[in-house]
Formats: structure tokens, C-alpha cells, sequence
């Protein structure tokens, strides 16, 4: 229901922007087979990575501390809120940059080009390719299979979140809709949507960081995660490290993008996409993403 809202949003403003253009369906990723919350129990802490990450992809990450949390939004039909556990890991502090992406792929699909700019307009599959390619160049175990799409958790390499990690990091040990309150009043100081964006991406880490030193995790673009999308997930999802749905048509993105509303910033807020689009003319500049990490002596 709300995502028809979406769709009715986005695809008149592409169609006024951008008339004349056709969708273009990839077919490289196929089907794979295979808020309100109550406190924490422990009030984790998250903390720089001080090791390097890479010459190519010079990317600072936090370290997530493991935890317990209520995940899900009540007020969403697909979010139902529900006790969730996660085990340490580490994630990126910004949002992957043009200039990260294109040190490590020799390639920039963005549409609104700029070095500091958060890389947009890709698939999935994309980011995918990220993953494993940041890993082989510093040496790590690239969790995706490139055939079956699939991910190895147990292995060292980046990967895409889980949305599960995802939310608990955006939460930042908070229980409120948003990580800084109940309204969206603040939310300007803390993320780029459609009343500030001024209609278009804007630079990473510009805006203040949530509790746990995260930036751009409300606004800016949507965030690919790991999972296939299921409006009921929830409601059968394992108490600890939940991965989502063997299969689907499309993947979970998560935060709000500089063109979306400050509802859809909300850190319970859920929306989905098919993961083989990448057409600016249908506004698939609003799509990014960060890597994660298994973090050292923990395994999912």
C-alpha cells in the first residue's frame, strides 16, 4: 500500500524529467532460490576501526557492537516490531563515494557526478561486484558467489548488510521512530530529503552523524541490503542474526533518499526494488550503499 504511494511519486517526476526514456530490465541478477521499540537489554557501543581498510577503497569503519534490539515500526503494515539479535560486526561510516567506486571498479555509473558524491544508479549486482572486488584487492574472502548470488557470512570479505544490521545500526541503541526523536522536526540536521536535498545527492558525511558516528543513514539515498523483501517476513524471522527470505522478486533498501519524504527516513521505515534496474529515467539515482564486515572472532 505505501509503496504504491512511492511508485506514484517517482514515476510521474521521471516521466516530467525525463520523457521519452524506457525502463531497462538487467539480466545478470536472476531469482535465487536456496517504531516504536522497547530498550535494548545492553546498551552496546560502537567504535572507529583504527586498521586501514584498503588503499583502494580508503574507507573508515565503525565497530558495532553486538546486541539485542526491537526491530520493525508499528505503524507498517510489513514492519511488525519483533526482538532481534545481532552479533558484532563492522560497517562503513559513509555511504560508498564515486571516488571509492571507481578506484576499485575503474568505472562510475552515477548520474550526479562528483568525487565526495555517494555512487548512485547501479543494481544490486553492483554493489555485489563492490564487495567482492574491495575484498580481493585487500586480501579478505569475497563473501558472493557471482553465480548463485548467494552470500558466504562466515566469510572475512565486505558484503551488503543484513536489514537487521542495517536497522541496528541506524538505531544506534535508540528507541524512538527516528535515531535523534519522536518528530521529524530535527531531521534536517541529520539527513538530505526532499525539503533540503535541493533535488539531487549531496556529498557524504555533511550532516551529523547518528549516535554511533554513521552518517547519511537517514536521507540521502537508499541503502542496498543483503535480504530479499517478504511484507511478512517478520512475522517467521529467527530470533538472532535474521538474513532474510530464501528467495524473492526484490531486495530490501533501507533510509530514505534526498528525493522521499521525511516519513520514509524513519530508522523502522521499509521499501523494496527489484534488484536488476538501473535507469536514471525511472529515478534509480536514489539507490546506494555501504559495506559491512564480519567482525573479527564472530561468525552468523
Amino acid at each position: 500500500m505505501k509503496r504504491l504511494n512511492i511508485v506514484a511519486f517517482v514515476v510521474p517526476l521521471a516521466l516530467v524529467l525525463f520523457a521519452g526514456c524506457e525502463r531497462k530490465t538487467a539480466n545478470d541478477v536472476a531469482k535465487v532460490a536456496g517504531t516504536n521499540s522497547v530498550a535494548p537489554n545492553v546498551q552496546p557501543k560502537a567504535s572507529a576501526d583504527t586498521n586501514s581498510t584498503g588503499t583502494d577503497s580508503k574507507s573508515e569503519m565503525v565497530q558495532i557492537a553486538g546486541g539485542r534490539f526491537t526491530m520493525g515500526d508499528k505503524n507498517e503494515v510489513d514492519a511488525s516490531p519483533h526482538e532481534v539479535v545481532v552479533s558484532s560486526f563492522l560497517m562503513d561510516r559513509h555511504l560508498v563515494t564515486q571516488e571509492q567506486f571507481q578506484k576499485v571498479m575503474g568505472s562510475n555509473p552515477s548520474r550526479w557526478k562528483g568525487d565526495k558524491n555517494p555512487v548512485e544508479q547501479l543494481r544490486w549486482s553492483d554493489a555485489v561486484r563492490f564487495c567482492n572486488k574491495r575484498s580481493e584487492s585487500e586480501g579478505l574472502q569475497p563473501c558472493y558467489d557471482l553465480q548463485t548470488w548467494k552470500c558466504n557470512f562466515d566469510a572475512n570479505g565486505y558484503r551488503l548488510p543484513t536489514e537487521a544490521e542495517w536497522e541496528y545500526a541506524c538505531r544506534a541503541g535508540t528507541t524512538t521512530p527516528y535515531f535523534f526523536g519522536d518528530s521529524p522536526a530535527k531531521l534536517g540536521d541529520y539527513a538530505w530529503f526532499d525539503k533540503n536535498s535541493g533535488g539531487h545527492p549531496r556529498p557524504v558525511g555533511q550532516k551529523q552523524p547518528n549516535p554511533w558516528g554513521l552518517y547519511d543513514m537517514a536521507g540521502n539515498l537508499w541503502e542496498w541490503c543483503n535480504d530479499f523483501y517478504s511484507v511478512d517476513y517478520y512475522q517467521k524471522s529467527p530470533l538472532e542474526n535474521p538474513k532474510g527470505p530464501d528467495e524473492g522478486p526484490n531486495k530490501v533498501v533501507r533510509g530514505g533518499a534526498w528525493r522521499f519524504s521525511a516519513e520514509n527516513c524513519r530508522s523502522g521505515y521499509r521499501y523494496n526494488e527489484s534488484p536488476g534496474y538501473a535507469d536514471v529515467c525511472f529515478g534509480y539515482d536514489i539507490y546506494g550503499f555501504r559495506c559491512v564486515r564480519k567482525a573479527a572472532g564472530t561468525g552468523q
